[in-house]
């Protein structure tokens, strides 16, 4: 799994002019699945999201965990994050998996988010056009893939 996780004051997303779900302060994350991912990696990502320290503390560190700020999580799929760009000007998204794969795959790691943050965790929709807006805060942008745990 790949993700893009990205501070932000609010964050949202609309599908055919309807916005279908929206944070204030939190994460927003695009996530990309691959067909090696397994249980194992949706746990790994999902700790280390909930314990990343990117939110301000008193003193203006970056010292806080997402709990600590009673932080939003928005989470949506995104298969061009496995694009490979090594041939040619057209990317390959070989590497991403198949909806009957990803989708399984991208509802779990929803729900075991609401486990490690202790609330529901807004979504976008698999595999729609979506519009996504957000503020990011700091900016604070992280990528993070669980095969190289980095």
């Amino acid at each position: 799994m790949r993700i893009v996780l990205q501070r932000v004051k609010e964050a949202s997303v609309t599908v055919s002019n309807k916005k279908i779900a929206s944070i204030k302060e939190g994460f927003l994350i695009l996530l990309g699945i691959e067909d090696s991912d397994t249980q194992e990696d949706i746990e790994w990502l999902s700790r280390k999201i909930v314990n990343m320290r990117v939110f301000s503390d008193e003193n203006e560190h970056m010292n806080n965990a997402i709990k600590a700020v009673d932080g939003a999580i928005l989470v949506v799929s995104q298969f061009t994050l496995h694009a490979s760009t090594k041939k040619g000007n057209r990317p390959s998204f070989i590497k991403a998996a198949r909806p009957e794969v990803a989708i399984p795959l991208y509802e779990s790691f929803i729900k075991q988010l609401e486990v490690e943050l202790g609330k529901k965790i807004e979504a976008g929709s698999f595999g729609a056009m979506m519009d996504v807006a957000l503020v990011n805060d700091g900016p604070v942008t992280i990528i993070m893939d669980s095969k190289n745990k980095e």
